[in-house]
């Protein structure tokens, strides 16, 4: 059982951790939308735009690890990943289905099926990053 001091560190950890990615998303993707779609298309814009969103999360995830002094136990690391993964998509999902006014089924629906089957290996990698980031330093 998590200690309240400890359960409290992790909902900072999560919240910043969203912060930064989420920020680092929004900045890459007022990019991406009016300067790379026009041109690329929608799946090799969001392609392009992984790589990069992959170094946010790994930069994003050692700085929360670091900051937040987060012991090296599953629980912690993964609780902090899950939060944010939880704050991302609750975010993700109000601001696309207010902007472009489609339902959950639209928004799934209207995915490229390659960028978006990258897209939810993100979110995975999101999720767990802040167990695997450090690692090596932990032991």
């Amino acid at each position: 059982m998590l200690r309240r001091a400890e359960a409290l560190r992790i909902a900072k950890a999560g919240a910043a951790y969203f912060a930064c990615v989420f920020g680092a998303g929004f900045a890459l993707g007022s990019v991406r939308v009016p300067l790379l779609v026009p041109r690329l298309g929608v799946r090799v814009a969001e392609l392009i735009e992984m790589p990069l969103m992959f170094c946010a999360i790994v930069l994003a995830a050692r700085w929360i690890v670091r900051r937040f002094a987060l012991p090296p136990t599953p629980a912690s690391r993964l609780g902090t990943g899950a939060l944010a993964l939880a704050m991302l998509l609750s975010a993700e999902f109000t601001l696309v289905l207010w902007l472009q006014g489609l339902t959950v089924e639209g928004y799934l629906a209207s995915r490229d099926p390659v960028s978006g089957a990258a897209y939810a290996a993100m979110l995975l990698v999101f999720a767990t990053m802040p167990l695997w980031v450090m690692r090596a330093h932990d032991r």
